[in-house]
């Protein structure tokens, strides 16, 4: 069964509408507060419409996370005992009290290491809103997580705009062709990591 194909053919159709921009940074914005869809599935078939303002969608992407995750660090620091049974119907608490335990022993360590850890953090497969919930509540230093967000969403975004826009065609084709089971594969890890997350919450 196919899914991630026609997915990708669907947003490909979608990147190139007059409004994508505004999609692209409303989507950017919402995911680092509280929606589940990372923005790169919307930026990377835009980049492909439009290799040359590949640079210029990212900056997009970009600049409305940093601005998003500034509300979800506020959210965190100000609101989450509030929110917490909304969270939990939402399925994102036992995630968002993971990262907070991390959090919190990289904070007796220094606002460095959780600057390390946040950075590093941009590489995995893991929602924005998990590390700028966390970091609120535990009152990262925002100098330290205000540049590892920069730094951390910054690099996953001009680098997949640096791929399609030098790799061209060709990158565009592979990425066609290898989309079903790059996408599946995406999908068993963050299952695999929520299964994991809600282990460690139940029985660590």
């Amino acid at each position: 069964m196919k899914i991630f194909g026609p997915l990708y053919d669907r947003a490909l159709y979608w990147a190139g509408h007059a409004r994508a921009p505004t999609y692209l940074s409303v989507l950017s914005f919402i995911e680092a507060i509280i929606f589940p869809i990372m923005p790169e599935v919307m930026l990377m078939p835009m980049c492909v419409a439009q290799p040359r303002r590949g640079w210029y969608f990212a900056t997009l992407s970009l600049a409305a996370s940093m601005a998003g995750a500034l509300v979800g660090y506020a959210l965190g620091h100000y609101a989450f005992e509030a929110i917490k049974p909304l969270l939990a119907a939402l399925g994102m608490l036992p995630a968002i009290e993971s990262g907070i335990a991390t959090l919190q022993a990289k904070m007796v360590q220094s606002p460095w290491a959780v600057f390390t850890f946040l950075v590093l953090g941009g590489f995995m497969p893991i929602p924005m809103k998990v590390f700028t919930w966390a970091s609120g509540i535990v009152g990262v230093p925002l100098p330290q997580y205000v540049l590892s967000m920069l730094v951390g969403r910054g690099k996953r975004v001009y680098v997949l705009a640096a791929v399609i826009r030098f790799g061209g065609a060709r990158a565009a084709e592979a990425l066609r062709r290898w989309i079903e089971p790059l996408g599946w594969i995406a999908t068993a890890l963050v299952l695999g990591l929520v299964g994991w997350l809600v282990w460690r919450t139940k029985f660590a």
